[in-house]
């Protein structure tokens, strides 16, 4: 099973912090978020992972090496220009494919084991393009991402068949099968949301929602709240 690590932002909301040290090196309870990720996709039987980088990408390459000192083959997809979540899956899907596999946002913490995106992979039907992880609204996104029907079924929340469904947020954890990003042009930026939004009209997107831990670590503030958290001091908000 394979695995990617979306990192190549530049962390514009996190500035200065993100100034001389690239946002997934930022240290949460003692440790860089990245490594938090990697640690869980290990223990899930996730060893061989992409992780894509374009600020300051010499520091996440020595931060990795080649991930044997975290008990995986880690291949470092660098970018000349960061290429957006879709831009930047469609260049490493050459280590990717050709089975589904699992991105994870590099700036967001969650207690979501890891072991549940393995059994997706087994049991993605043929038909199925993507399976996404579906969290509640943070007081940053009210209004939600995608409707969550009851069987499972992920939509636009402006689609008529859906209107009834609870809108939840995306938590930037899913399972991909290749074909999804394979029409597009390589090393030219393209965002994830466009190609989720023509698959579930095809209805070729699947998800299921998680009622745990889950934090989008963008801003300084937020990042602050996790130490809290990870330190025993407060909740996560």
């Amino acid at each position: 099973m394979k695995a990617m690590i979306l990192a190549a932002g530049r962390g514009e909301r996190m500035r200065p912090l993100t100034d001389q040290c690239p946002k997934p090196l930022l240290k949460a309870g003692g440790k860089p978020l990245l490594q938090w990720h990697i640690e869980a996709l290990v223990r899930a039987g996730f060893t061989d992972i992409v992780v894509n980088c374009a600020h300051l990408a010499d520091q996440v390459a020595a931060f990795l090496g080649d991930g044997s000192q975290l008990g995986a083959r880690i291949t470092c997809s660098r970018e000349a220009v960061a290429l957006e979540t879709a831009g930047g899956i469609r260049k490493a899907l050459e280590w990717l494919k050709p089975d589904p596999f699992f991105v994870v946002n590099g700036d967001v913490f969650t207690d979501l084991d890891y072991r549940c995106a393995a059994s997706v992979i087994q049991s993605l039907p043929s038909a199925g393009l993507a399976h996404l992880w579906l969290v509640d609204n943070p007081q940053h996104n009210p209004g939600g991402d995608f409707a969550l029907s009851c069987d499972g079924r992920v939509a636009a929340p402006d689609d008529d068949r859906f209107r009834a469904q609870p809108v939840y947020t995306f938590s930037g954890l899913g399972v991909y099968r290749p074909a999804l990003f394979e029409g597009l042009e390589l090393n030219r930026p393209e965002k994830l949301a466009p190609l989720l939004r023509a698959a579930m009209g095809k209805g070729a997107v699947t998800g299921a929602h998680h009622p745990g831990l889950w934090m989008d670590i963008g801003t300084p503030e937020r990042l602050q709240a996790l130490n809290g958290y990870l330190n025993g001091k407060k909740e996560a908000v």
